[in-house]
């Protein structure tokens, strides 16, 4: 069930790829086959409505300004930096998804087409980058790798080198970026890649061997084409996640669309030259998507001999080491090595359990357990009445509120927070005109509009997996239920939450683990004196105090491994029965 959950999250921009096996299941959710489906919204319907058009809310805010008359501000970025934005976000697209395709491909088609010492453990280990926060990997390669790092220290003592006497690649520039984030997002196309790879059938492998074709001919002609919608899938959603980064771009000081829209609001002052950069960032983001449908085109990928799957090939001596240290390489660098400078950092500064720490905890824990739980709630409505409703307006709604995990939370922050200062100091202003009350500022910078900003990125997780929940719930269910007279409503709280206790659980540890790690949105957004360890982390490094930010560091990752362990185990499991 957490591998399903947690692969739910994944597929939020795969591909319909379906074996015939599978026909009837999508048939059986078809509205005509839906248990007593309503043709009018009713309160569900409209609970549904009106989430989506509050999650897009902040997209329309982002866009109005591309149609605002631009300032001094704006037309200074044009002039200066706004051609160095377009080139570093290009080439940094371009260079995670060589890295992510790269890593994630090959690791996932030797765990799965060979067998050699330490697979068992790799075909799960692979995932556990995805509890690194990559603006954590890079302060820990920083530290690792500068000048008075331990590297650089350790190879002048073996040479005898000084300063300027020898080369030595700088972490903290677009190529680090690149590495840093490719090897925090592989794990997405890793995922897609291997459950794809897994899929196909023996007769495809062997019909290439016939061929005359050895394993990496095969590899190339036959599974790499049929695995291509997984693949692509998994490259958009980290590319995605490579736009909305604001942590290790801002500590590497490469200039992208990101750390620009920070520039234009917080520096700056101009909200409108932000809301414009936003609306670049968007269009970044919506050819990342529009790109993934046009490579597919009209391509399907049906494998109608889905079970007679081919037997991993076992490898001996060399090929053995060189498939271990392929695939070991990238926990190595992406989660192990990271991992180690963190600890080795925080036992150096004496870090421990300090009231300040406590307190992060705390902010921290807050904002998650409500966002979790609001988001459980939410998206168990929009769930439910996609499921009951036969409308397309509750359909369309609900599909534009999943759309939020597509958005940057530099995004989400400016179009949240503009629109939101202009309803505060309307409010103000009209509350001191009657009342005489000089309230200043209700909800800009407080909780409420911070929740509100992970409900609009994260609330798309959620959906997923409680939708997928319900699939697999049979309709007779409902019209069981429903013949003994209970309504919408009691169904759900009777019948259907009982059995949903195990996907609404994962949605809500999922938010939960993302919230935490969300940098962008909170660091704009939080309350004043309100830090949670996402911001202290960032705080501190940007201070250089490497050291201190260590230990909030890695409860984040303790905390973000709590669900890869559980789908870590799942997977050893599945991997075990192949």
């Amino acid at each position: 069930m957490a591998r399903a959950e947690r692969e739910d999250r994944i597929a939020l921009a795969a591909p319909s790829v379906q074996p015939a096996s599978m026909t009837t299941i999508t048939a059986s959710s078809s509205p005509a086959s839906r248990p007593h489906a309503y043709r009018s919204p009713g309160a569900l319907g409209v609970s549904a409505i009106v989430l989506a058009v509050l999650i897009s809310v902040p997209i329309a805010a982002v866009l109005s300004n591309v149609f605002s008359h631009g300032g001094e501000t704006w037309r200074h970025l044009v002039d200066t930096v706004l051609p160095g934005y377009l080139v570093n976000t290009g080439a940094l697209v371009l260079g995670v998804a060589y890295g992510v395709v790269s890593i994630g491909v090959l690791s996932a088609w030797l765990v799965t087409a060979y067998r050699f010492p330490g697979r068992r453990m790799l075909q799960w280990a692979l995932i556990l980058p995805l509890a690194m926060p990559a603006y954590v990997m890079a302060y820990a390669y920083t530290d690792w790798l500068q000048f008075t790092g331990p590297v650089q220290t350790w190879l002048r003592e073996l040479t005898g080198w000084r300063a300027h006497e020898y080369w030595f690649p700088e972490i903290r520039s677009l190529g680090g970026a690149m590495a840093v984030l490719s090897f925090a997002l592989y794990p997405y196309v890793y995922l897609l890649a291997r459950a794809s790879f897994l899929d196909q059938s023996r007769a495809a492998t062997e019909s290439a061997r016939l061929l005359g074709y050895g394993p990496w001919g095969a590899f190339f002609r036959v599974a790499l084409p049929l695995a291509r919608p997984g693949i692509v899938a998994g490259t958009a959603l980290a590319l995605m996640e490579a736009l909305a980064d604001f942590g290790t771009v801002s500590y590497f000081a490469v200039q992208t669309f990101t750390t620009g829209i920070y520039r234009a609001w917080l520096s700056l002052g101009d909200t409108v030259a932000a809301g414009q950069l936003a609306s670049c960032l968007l269009a970044f983001v919506a050819l990342v998507l529009v790109g993934e449908r046009v490579t597919r085109g009209k391509a399907r990928y049906h494998n109608v001999t889905a079970r007679a799957r081919a037997l991993p090939q076992r490898l001996h001596g060399f090929a053995a080491a060189a498939a271990f240290a392929a695939c070991f390489a990238p926990l190595l660098f992406g989660f192990l090595l990271p991992v180690g400078i963190l600890a080795s950092l925080a036992w150096e500064e004496g870090a421990g359990v300090s009231t300040r720490l406590l307190s992060l905890i705390g902010n921290t824990f807050t904002l998650a357990g409500v966002t979790a739980l609001l988001a459980i709630v939410a998206a168990t409505l929009m769930a439910y009445a996609g499921r009951v409703v036969r409308s397309p307006v509750v359909a369309a709604a609900n599909r534009i509120a999943a759309l939020g995990y597509a958005i940057p939370g530099a995004v989400i922050a400016v179009g949240i927070l503009v629109p939101l200062g202009r309803l505060d100091n309307a409010l103000a202003d009209w509350l001191r005109e009657q009342f005489g009350l000089h309230t200043g500022l209700l909800l800009t910078g407080t909780i409420v509009a911070l929740v509100y900003a992970y409900l609009v990125r994260f609330l798309a997780i959620a959906f997923q997996s409680v939708e997928a929940g319900l699939a697999r719930i049979t309709p007779s269910m409902d019209d069981a239920a429903r013949s003994l007279g209970a309504g919408p409503g009691a169904t759900l709280a009777r019948v259907h939450a009982p059995m949903l206790w195990a996907s609404l659980l994962g949605a809500g540890l999922l938010v939960f683990v993302d919230v935490m790690k969300e940098l962008p949105a909170t660091f704009a957004m939080r309350p004043f004196n309100f830090d949670t360890l996402a911001v202290e982390v960032f705080n501190l490094t940007k201070d250089e105090r490497l050291g201190e930010a260590a230990a909030p560091s890695l409860v984040i990752v303790a905390i973000g491994l709590i669900p890869l362990i559980v789908l870590s185990r799942q997977m050893s499991r599945a991997g075990r029965s192949r």
